[in-house]
């Protein structure tokens, strides 16, 4: 896949979304994020779900934010600017320990819409699904 320095920032900006997923950082997700953003994805049950107190939930969920219990990669990306906007895909590749700790790796198709607001880019939209 060609690149260019848009493609580049805006692939840079999922990976820097998923890590802040991994690591249980709210106030970095928050920060890339529009406060209306909406998704669909599992956790939703079908509903299309807006804004981000129900993201916060599952941030909130013991465990220790300083301590990745999970990796997250990207694979086999594609990238669409369209102006002020863009629409990044890809497979999510999510390597963590199971209940008895050994080492598996699960994954999920995603779609991150990305709206360029005041020079940032902000996540503003995703839909996931599992594999």
């Amino acid at each position: 896949m060609a690149t260019d320095a848009a493609t580049d920032e805006l692939l840079a900006l999922s990976q820097q979304l998923l890590t802040t997923i991994d690591r249980g950082d709210w106030e970095a997700y928050a920060q890339l994020c529009d406060p209306t953003i909406t998704c669909f994805e599992p956790e939703a049950l079908g509903h299309l779900v807006g804004g981000l107190p129900f993201h916060h939930f599952y941030f909130q969920l013991p465990g220790s934010p300083t301590t990745p219990a999970k990796q997250s990669t990207i694979s086999s990306p594609h990238v669409r600017v369209m102006g002020d906007s863009a629409v990044v895909c890809y497979t999510r590749l999510v390597q963590k320990l199971d209940a008895a700790g050994s080492p598996i790796t699960v994954g999920a198709m995603e779609t991150r819409v990305w709206q360029k607001q005041y020079g940032d880019w902000k996540h503003v939209h995703f839909h996931r699904t599992p594999l």
